[in-house]
């Protein structure tokens, strides 16, 4: 079995701060992944999230997203999510859907992925206009240096396990 990692990023460029996941995955650099990662912009298309997920098998999700979290703009949190979807039926704006109502249209379609990992940034700013503000701004290195440790991590953790299957 050959162990994979989608790395999504997803979010609105022209509102300001909701484009933090975008930014994130722009500036991953694939050369530093192992085999098995793969790293794409979803920005808003949630759709085409779901079916990229049925139609090519990831054991494991991560999402990169600003959302809102505890702490000043620019706060950095993984946090783990239900893959199943469980939070009633999605609202199928192919523009708007937030990562859960994603996970819940995939498993409507049949598809399922074991683990999903969001890399969430708090916003400053998402009021329409282009730019992340400057603590979202400053915390995108930070991020890019945490999805790639994570990638590692849940790979390595994979082949651990199989290695003592």
């Amino acid at each position: 079995m050959t162990d994979r990692v989608l790395v999504a990023g997803i979010g609105n460029v022209f509102l300001g701060d909701d484009a933090f996941g975008v930014e994130v995955v722009r500036r991953i650099d694939p050369a530093t992944l192992p085999p098995g990662a793969e790293v794409a912009d979803y920005g808003i298309r949630g759709v085409h999230l779901a079916y990229e997920l049925l139609d090519r098998r990831h054991e494991t999700l991560i999402l990169v997203d600003a959302m809102p979290l505890d702490g000043p703009p620019g706060t950095l949190a993984v946090l783990e999510a239900d893959p199943s979807g469980e939070t009633g039926p999605p609202s199928l704006d192919g523009h708007g859907m937030h990562p859960q109502a994603v996970l819940h249209l995939l498993r409507t379609l049949g598809g399922a992925v074991d683990r999903v990992l969001i890399v969430g940034c708090r916003p400053a700013d998402v009021t329409e206009r282009m730019g992340l503000s400057e603590p979202v701004a400053a915390a995108v290195d930070e991020a890019v240096g945490l999805v790639t440790e994570l990638v590692h991590q849940v790979l390595s953790d994979r082949g651990a396990e199989y290695a003592s299957a």
